[in-house]
């Protein structure tokens, strides 16, 4: 997370300014995690955005509840 806050992350994170954590997911194994990765990556922007709102309304920072 500090890498994406500072740019230095990805070239992804670095090109589209990537610095909140809005969403995300805790699953049992790493297997899992990758294949709901796939499979959210996989949907429309719309549909993601949906998820995000509906467990974050207020689109808030949410790294200070994991860290």
């Amino acid at each position: 997370m500090w890498a994406h806050r500072t740019g230095k992350g990805t070239c992804f994170t670095q090109k589209y300014k990537i610095k909140y954590l809005l969403y995300y997911e805790e699953l049992p194994n790493i297997n899992e995690a990758i294949e709901r990765e796939k499979q959210i990556k996989n949907w429309r922007r719309e549909w993601k955005f949906n998820l995000i709102k509906k467990a974050n309304p207020d689109l808030n920072d949410l790294w200070n509840q994991i860290k």
